[in-house]
């Protein structure tokens, strides 16, 4: 066993594969091949079999006079803001198409690919706009620090009476594990996603999503299994370790069947 949402536009990419929310309905690939593809193809992100009418998803944003849109980005497992920065309507389609996030760089007169240089990419998990369409906000994940001084947001300093300050207690707060035990959950699932979507050698999910589900399953009901003779055998140690093992392995199934942890989280809300 291993070890160890004001009505919004929303366009999430699970996995490097798109999928439309409005407000609180989520809408199926088949509403944007309907608004945005022509229509007869198998719809795969940055796909040249498909013909994606990024041109129409573009012309509902508002540019300004530049032909840029500012863009708000945040740990999508946080909430926090980790920079601001912009985008040109190439950047925008580069960041759909590829799932990680491109900017254009009003110092440089160039786009960019974050983490391009530094490693410290980021893999986009929505694109909403506001109310307006002149403004986006990203949810990601993000590889390592977001500023280039080293720091996990850009925003690490704070204005007081003495002047800008460096608040160091903003970062430990704002992005540590310990804040919040829960999020545990939603970071493995996207560590899972993201070994799917990057394949690593030697890596055990790797190996569970290449002998498919009828492993996982088998994996569930063994791990199930050890759960029991846990709690029978009286153990807190055994029971916490294997019921651990027990949630990756279910998490595992959830990725291969395309539900996320915010759909069982809901569903255990309607039960109250």
């Amino acid at each position: 066993m291993p070890k160890g949402k004001h009505a919004v536009r929303n366009i999430r990419l699970i996995d490097n594969r798109p999928k439309i929310h409005h407000g609180q309905n989520e809408f199926s690939i088949r509403f944007i091949k309907d608004k945005f593809c022509d229509k007869n193809k198998n719809f795969a992100a940055g796909s040249k079999k498909e013909k994606f009418n990024m041109e129409g998803l573009l012309n509902e944003l508002k540019f300004d006079d530049k032909g840029l849109i500012p863009v708000v980005v945040q740990d999508h497992v946080t909430g926090k803001v980790l920079m601001v920065a912009y985008m040109n309507r190439e950047a925008l389609s580069k960041t759909l198409e590829t799932g990680m996030t491109h900017y254009w760089s009003r110092s440089r007169q160039k786009l960019w690919l974050k983490g391009e240089t530094s490693g410290h990419c980021q893999y986009v998990k929505s694109v909403r706009t506001d109310c307006d369409a002149d403004t986006l906000l990203l949810l990601v994940e993000q590889k390592d620090c977001a500023c280039h001084t080293g720091h996990k947001s850009c925003f690490y300093r704070k204005l007081d009476e003495e002047g800008i300050m460096e608040d160091k207690s903003y970062e430990t707060s704002a992005f540590s594990n310990e804040a919040d035990n829960s999020l545990i959950l939603q970071e493995i699932y996207d560590t899972i996603l993201d070994r799917v979507a990057h394949p690593r050698e030697g890596s055990y999910t790797n190996y569970l999503f290449e002998k498919g589900i009828d492993k996982m399953l088998k994996k569930v009901g063994e791990e199930a299994a050890e759960v029991i003779i846990a709690a029978k055998n009286n153990s807190k140690d055994e029971i916490k370790y294997e019921i651990a093992d027990l949630l990756y392995h279910i998490l595992v199934v959830m990725a291969e069947r395309g539900l996320t942890p915010d759909d069982v989280y809901n569903e255990l809300k309607e039960r109250r």
